[in-house]
């Protein structure tokens, strides 16, 4: 394999020691030549290495395949001592998730994981209906409450709702005290701050919570439980499941099938800065929405556009598509809000690739067509990219929606996905706009070699746990690293164990209905 950017130059003797000359360049050249295999080979075979080796062509028929797990799989199953929740707990949580779906469900899985932390009851999480989607579909309303509750009962317990107090034959409402938690909060301030007020009071209630808990922790079977919450027990209500799985089974009938993330929306586009390829009608809209919505900051389109901070527009997404080899019978489904910009923006993209799609043209129902921007619509749109073979995020930067299938992909078995480094494309797309068109495709393909295809990598910040829970949530039957090697496969007798002991040493506990009562109600 071509390494980029390395090359040795080498220097001849004088004429008078020619061969003598020769047989010393011969010699070096072998000596690099063993080195650079053996480092190569050394690269290629260790399954425990971080780093991605990078593609020398890009063969679209090898693309529609997963991506090579080097040894690794998905297991998120405690690997070292981890009780079940006590009978008693130190009393409610309550958490308000505001945002769309996706930033709401990081935060159900930080939820989770501050009760663990806290030894609380976790009360059902709540669904902010306003701050985003205007949808007053709750949790009960998206996900399947049951199952949420069974597949964690050996990590916390859930009600949903706080009990009342019974007291001396009288009953009353216990009240949350309400707390605005920081950004990003550490672990140790849910052990103390939190957690004092929790006992003082009973039950407190965190809201707004988006972003509440840091995500770097340094405790692996902490993130492993978020990855349990995240992969197996937040799973959407059956009939979302059923119409999500009839839309894949419909686009496969012809064959392999690509999704992309197209966010070329209003919030995204005045979030960027980038006005300027609008009308100055369109420019007013994005500036308005900006002032209303984000921070003052002086944004400039043509230094914006030069580091990559814009979203790739639809027809740059179809050029990539192009000149990484795939032709126009290609099946895409479009999973996006309204784009902005009307149809000026979409009839390149849709004349490079005609076979566009979305759940509402494959899929015409009525709770779709009355859901299709809500939380309902967004859950089959992030159903369908998970199952299909090839997904493709246009703007992966703060997008939630992106972040969080980019991860589950990668939990679901390395599944290809494609990431474009538009910060890399930047110069490449300016010299075409200003009509250097010589050699554009082979510039693109170049910058894609460059990118992950959805293997495991090593998680260098800003890339969010969310995006890339490797190497935590997966690991190997024969490591290098023991802390890699995969759980027993008997884990889950191990853990049914252990709740079956915190049962039958607490006989009034109630954990079979996975509630408990706090200290306080004792």
């Amino acid at each position: 394999m071509r390494r980029p950017g390395l090359h040795h130059r080498l220097h001849g003797k004088p004429a008078g020691g020619a061969v003598k000359g020769m047989v010393g360049r011969l010699s070096i050249a072998v000596a690099v030549l063993l080195i650079c295999t053996v480092s190569l080979l050394a690269k290629m075979t260790g399954n425990g290495s971080s780093r991605s080796v990078y593609r020398s062509e890009i063969h679209v028929e090898e693309l529609w395949n997963s991506a090579k797990s080097g040894g690794w799989r998905p297991s998120s199953a405690p690997r070292s001592e981890w009780p079940p929740p006590p009978s008693e707990t130190n009393g409610y949580l309550r958490v308000r998730c505001n945002g769309g779906l996706n930033q709401q469900r990081t935060a159900i899985c930080n939820a989770v994981l501050a009760a663990r932390i806290m030894n609380a009851t976790l009360v059902l999480p709540e669904l902010d209906a306003n701050s985003f989607w205007h949808d007053d579909n709750g949790f009960r309303g998206i996900y399947d409450v049951d199952h949420f509750i069974n597949a964690l009962r050996y990590d916390v317990y859930i009600v949903e709702s706080i009990p009342e107090i019974r007291k001396n034959g009288k009953t009353k409402k216990r009240k949350a005290l309400q707390i605005n938690p920081p950004r990003d909060a550490s672990v140790s301030w849910y052990t103390t701050e939190a957690l004092k007020k929790m006992k003082e009071h009973g039950a407190i209630y965190l809201t707004p919570f988006s972003h509440r808990l840091a995500e770097e922790i340094d405790n692996p079977e902490y993130q492993r439980l978020r990855c349990r919450v995240n992969y197996h027990a937040l799973r959407f209500k059956p009939h979302i499941m059923k119409l999500s799985q009839s839309i894949v089974d419909k686009l496969r009938t012809q064959g392999h099938f690509m999704s992309i993330h197209l966010r070329f929306e209003m919030d995204m586009l005045a979030f960027a800065g980038c006005f300027d390829i609008f009308t100055p009608a369109q420019q007013k809209i994005l500036k308005k929405y900006r002032e209303e919505n984000f921070a003052p900051k002086k944004l400039l389109y043509n230094e914006r556009r030069a580091i990559g901070k814009c979203p790739l527009t639809p027809e740059e997404v179809g050029l990539i598509l192009g000149a990484m080899g795939f032709d126009n019978s290609t099946r895409i489904y479009l999973a996006a809000g309204e784009l902005f910009g009307g149809e000026k923006f979409m009839k390149p993209f849709r004349s490079l690739f005609p076979h566009l799609e979305n759940h509402n043209s494959v899929e015409p129902t009525e709770e779709l067509a009355g859901n299709s921007q809500g939380l309902i619509g967004s859950a089959v749109d992030y159903m369908v990219c998970l199952l299909s073979d090839i997904f493709m995020p246009t703007y992966d930067g703060p997008s939630n929606f992106a972040n969080n299938l980019l991860g589950h992909r990668l939990y679901y078995g390395f599944r290809t996905t494609i990431r474009p480094d538009r910060k890399g494309l930047a110069p490449v797309f300016i010299d075409r706009e200003n009509r250097k068109m010589a050699g554009f495709e082979e510039a693109v393909r170049q910058v894609m070699l460059k990118t992950n295809f959805g293997g495991p990598h090593e998680r260098i910040p800003p890339e969010s746990f969310y995006t890339n829970p490797w190497p935590e949530c997966f690991c190997q039957m024969s490591p290098k690293n023991p802390a890699d090697k995969c759980p027993p496969d008997n884990v889950l007798e191990i853990l049914n164990s252990q709740l079956g002991s915190e049962a039958t040493s607490d006989p009034d506990s109630l954990n079979s209905s996975n509630s408990t009562r706090s200290v306080e109600d004792r």
